[in-house]
């Protein structure tokens, strides 16, 4: 039927009605979830990173770079756009949108913040904000070769329900998590990726929030009560530092 059709001149009404309440819904889910500026107060290394999101063919998916080889920090890793604070960023959401135009020339104007979430605390110093906005769908990726190897999407329920995924517990003095990694292939280019880390877990976090669906895997959150539960794990650093 035509009405289904993405191929043939303009979208029809339907699809893009159908795209407009997928993001509706999610952007509503994500605002329950917006911190504001309750933690600006944390001193330490200040780090944002932007988890952009974007439809396609009506499902949400979310965008990833692949870090460029030349760099020293994490080459070859995938992640999202994002980086340091500088003097000039005025808050979280400055320095994720400064960040992601400099790596993949995605100007602000073309992305609708949707919501702060908590900051995971990396270590006792340092605070990695996360920052989930929507991007125009005539975003075209403009990658920094000096920074970004290559740009892809994953559909955002691949990381509550994955094709290839493993997970391990992992145990540190007065601390345990579970590493997840997705392995994901990118049907068009038949190109693999691995997501793997703290991009992970934001990447599943952000999917949990929008989706209201159970994992097919375990996770640390728990899912009657995701809002303590994964402020309770971000900073659980920060907790442990303060006894």
């Amino acid at each position: 039927m035509h009405i289904w059709s993405f191929n043939e001149g303009n979208p029809p009404y339907f699809c893009f009605h159908f795209s407009k309440n997928v993001i509706d819904d999610a952007r509503a889910r994500l605002r329950k979830l917006d911190v504001g500026t309750e933690y600006s107060h944390f001193a330490a290394l200040k780090y944002s990173v932007l988890l952009p999101l974007l439809v396609k063919d009506g499902k949400l998916h979310l965008l990833f770079t692949l870090r460029s080889e030349k760099l020293r920090r994490s080459p070859g890793e995938a992640c999202f756009p994002g980086g340091k604070r500088e003097p000039t960023d005025t808050d979280d959401t400055a320095t994720a949108l400064r960040e992601a135009q400099e790596e993949v020339g995605l100007h602000p104007q073309q992305v609708e913040v949707a919501c702060r979430l908590a900051p995971y605390m990396l270590d006792k110093d340092t605070l990695i904000t996360p920052v989930v906005g929507f991007i125009d769908h005539s975003f075209q990726a403009q990658p920094n070769p000096d920074e970004v190897k290559d740009v892809f999407f994953v559909p955002l329920d691949y990381f509550l329900h994955p094709h290839v995924h493993s997970h391990h517990h992992i145990t540190q003095p007065d601390d345990q998590f579970i590493a997840h990694c997705f392995e994901y292939t990118n049907p068009e280019s038949g190109l693999q990726y691995k997501i793997r880390g703290i991009t992970a877990k934001m990447a599943v976090l952000v999917a949990l929030i929008i989706l209201e669906e159970t994992p097919s895997f375990e996770t640390e959150f728990n899912l009657s009560d995701l809002i303590s539960s994964y402020k309770k794990f971000f900073l659980r650093k920060h907790v442990t530092n303060k006894l």
